[in-house]
Parts: structure tokens; sequence; C-alpha cells
């Protein structure tokens, strides 16, 4: 994207923009952690935009869970599951 001072001459634009569109709660959500976190929008649009360059793709999987995993996230959710003190109390539960 080119950008033309008083002079006509052109220059390189120091930003560009995106638009997105996302679901109300959705972004509600996203900016309150943004928030605690410290971090503006436009610089977490960043951050992720160059972790799509690093990884030369999204930088997760994309994979649909099986019904297992999703019953452990619900599960998960509830507070439904075994609960551990320490690391080493789940290991030793793992017999690992």
């Amino acid at each position: 994207m080119s950008v033309y001072n008083m002079k006509g001459v052109s220059m390189m634009a120091k930003t560009a923009m995106t638009h997105a569109r996302l679901t109300p709660e959705v972004k509600e959500q996203a900016e309150k952690i943004l928030k605690e976190l410290g971090i503006s929008i436009s610089a977490a649009y960043e951050m992720y935009y160059r972790q799509i360059i690093a990884h030369g793709g999204l930088p997760f999987e994309m994979r649909i869970p099986n019904k297992r995993t999703v019953q452990a996230m619900d599960d998960a959710r509830i507070g439904k599951g075994t609960k551990y003190d320490d690391v080493n109390s789940l290991f030793q539960d793992l017999d690992i």
C-alpha cells in the first residue's frame, strides 16, 4: 500500500488496516482478557499474524475432538473429575 506525502512522493505506509467480524460475546470476552494482560487489541492482532507467519499457517491444530475428549472437556468445565494437590500426586495416580 502506498501513501503519498505533501509533495506527491510515494511512501510505504507504516501500518495497514484489517477488519474482522466477531460475535459480540467473543469480542467482549477476548478484550477483557487482553486488558488484564495489558495487551492492546492491535498488538494482539499483530502477535497472531506474526505467529501465522512463524508457523507457516495457523499457530494451533485444527481438529475436531472425539466424543471422549468432548466429554472430558465438559466434565472439567463443571468441576467433575479427580483433583490433585500437586503434580506428584497426579503422576502417582497415573503410575508414571
